[in-house]
C-alpha cells in the first residue's frame, strides 16, 4: 500500500494500550479515528493528528477497519451494539483480553451481525507497540487477516496469524502468561527460602540465571516432544526419585516458615502421576495429571 494511500483505521478504547495502538497507526501514516467513553483521553492523540469521533457510530463510519481494545468482551459487544446497523460490513479486530470461549462466542456474535471478525492477543506492553519486537497473535478468517495484515503490522512487527479459530490467540495468551507467572512464582519461592536465612536475592541471582540457562531452558524442547508423543523417558532421573526431592522442598519450606503451597501442589501432582503408574517415567509424566486431573 503506497505511503500516501494508507488504510484508514478506527481505534475504540483509549487506555494505555489503546492509545499506544492509535499512536502507532498515526506514526505509520494511517488516517486514524479514535473514540473513548471519556472524550478527554483522545486529546493528546488529536494533537498528533487523530480525528476524534463524538459517537461510536461516527467512529464506526470512518472506515472499514475497527480496532477495539477495551476492558472485556462484554464491554466490547455493548459498544458495538450501540451503533445499531453501523457495524455491518465492518472488520472488527478485537484486541481485548479474555478467554478462548469469550473469543469464539464473540466471533459468532459478530458473524450474526454481518461483521468480519479477527480476535487478537497482545503479548507486549504499551511502550513496545509499533516496534518490530511487539507480538500480537491473530485468529479468524485467513482472507480477512491477509487483507489487513500490512496495516496491522503498523502496531506489531511480530504479528502472527494462528489460523481460522478465533479462540487460539486467547489460548496462547493465557498459556504464555501462565508460564510467566509460574516461573516468577517459582523464583520467588526460592528467594523466600533464602530470605528465611537472610540470604539476599542478589547473592543467589547468578546461580539462578545459570540454572535457567543451562538446566531449565534446554529441557523445554524435550518436554514439548514428550507431551506431544505421550512418552516420558526418565533420562536417569525418574519421577519417583524426583518426588522424594520435592518432598524435601515441602519440608524445608514448612521448617523455614515459608509458604509451602506451591511445592505442596507440585508434590501432590507428582504423587498422583506415580499412582497412575509413572514412577519410572521422567518428570514430564506430570503433564498427564495436569491435562486430565480426574482420570484414575
Amino acid at each position: 500500500m503506497a505511503a500516501d494511500n494508507r488504510e484508514p483505521v478506527t481505534v475504540i478504547g483509549l487506555g494505555a494500550m489503546g492509545s499506544a495502538l492509535a499512536r502507532a497507526f498515526l506514526a505509520k501514516g494511517h488516517p486514524t479515528t479514535v473514540w473513548n467513553r471519556s472524550p478527554n483521553k483522545a486529546d493528546d492523540l488529536v494533537s498528533q493528528g487523530a480525528l476524534r469521533a463524538t459517537t461510536v457510530a461516527d467512529a464506526m463510519s470512518a472506515g472499514r477497519l475497527i480496532v477495539v481494545c477495551v476492558l472485556d468482551y462484554r464491554a466490547m459487544r455493548e459498544i458495538i451494539n450501540s451503533t445499531d446497523d453501523t457495524a455491518a460490513d465492518r472488520v472488527i479486530v478485537n484486541l481485548t483480553s479474555g478467554t478462548p470461549a469469550d473469543a469464539r462466542a464473540t466471533a459468532a456474535w459478530a458473524g450474526e451481525r454481518g461483521m468480519s471478525y479477527l480476535d487478537g492477543a497482545i503479548m507486549a506492553i504499551p511502550p513496545m507497540i509499533g516496534s518490530e519486537e511487539a507480538l500480537i497473535f491473530y485468529g479468524g478468517p485467513q482472507e480477512v487477516y491477509e487483507t489487513h495484515a500490512e496495516t496491522l503490522r503498523s502496531v506489531a512487527g511480530g504479528g502472527t496469524y494462528l489460523g481460522p479459530d478465533a479462540g487460539l490467540p486467547s489460548l496462547y495468551d493465557v498459556a504464555l502468561l501462565g508460564l510467566m507467572w509460574t516461573t516468577w512464582t517459582g523464583f520467588m519461592q526460592a528467594t523466600a527460602l533464602l530470605a528465611s536465612e537472610e540470604v539476599p536475592a542478589e547473592d543467589f541471582l547468578p546461580y539462578a540465571q545459570t540454572w535457567f540457562e543451562h538446566v531449565i531452558s534446554p529441557e523445554i524442547p524435550t518436554l514439548a516432544g514428550q507431551v506431544d508423543t505421550g512418552a516420558y523417558p526418565d533420562n536417569e532421573s525418574t519421577l519417583g526419585m524426583q518426588a522424594v526431592a520435592i518432598a524435601h522442598l515441602v519440608h524445608a519450606s514448612r521448617t523455614q516458615g515459608v509458604d509451602a503451597a506451591l511445592p505442596e501442589f507440585l508434590h501432590a501432582r507428582a504423587e498422583q502421576a506415580i499412582r497412575r503408574g509413572h514412577a519410572d517415567d521422567g518428570f514430564g509424566a506430570v503433564f498427564e495429571v495436569l491435562r486430565n486431573p480426574t482420570a484414575q
